[in-house]
């Protein structure tokens, strides 16, 4: 039989005798990781879940008191659309006390896109206030979306039955 320099045999998935296809390394990793979440218990929040709902919730606060007492920004007093983003930030809040996987997943997608905003503002920062800001958002914001990633998994993982 001749072969052709540069062919190589195709690998061909190994098929156990039952006929059903193994799955890859990744999917074995995937599921062992998916076996070691241990849902939440009841009542149960973690400290993650705490930072985010008391961040939501100063966040909601500080806004909805500063509308309030008149706070102006470039010396104009901010339109209701402020009250609004306090209302979603009291939403968000409550919706992650009572363990909402979307409240949480909401929350991430604001945190991502808080860090997204501030990398950019970090590239125009023009004095040591710009930048420090800058980086504490980026960095606070990162590693509490990374730790709500868990805490998304655990909420999703199903109740093992006892019996």
């Amino acid at each position: 039989m001749e072969t052709r320099t540069g062919d190589t045999p195709q690998r061909r998935k190994r098929r156990p005798p039952d006929g059903r296809e193994e799955p890859s390394r990744s999917q074995r990793r995937d599921q062992l990781a998916r076996e070691a979440l241990t849902p939440l218990a009841p009542g149960e929040r973690p400290p993650a879940l705490l930072a985010a709902v008391g961040l939501a919730a100063l966040l909601g606060g500080g806004n909805a008191i500063a509308y309030a007492a008149g706070a102006h920004i470039a010396g104009k007093h901010p339109s209701p659309g402020v009250l609004a983003f306090s209302g979603l930030m009291a939403v968000l809040a409550a919706g992650m006390w009572t363990r909402r996987y979307i409240a949480v997943l909401a929350f991430e997608a604001l945190l991502a896109f808080a860090v997204l905003l501030f990398s950019l503002l970090l590239v125009e920062a023009a004095n040591l206030e710009g930048v420090l800001l800058s980086v504490v958002v980026i960095a606070g914001g990162g590693w509490l979306f990374w730790k709500l990633v868990r805490v998304m998994g655990r909420l999703a993982a199903p109740r093992q039955s006892s019996g």
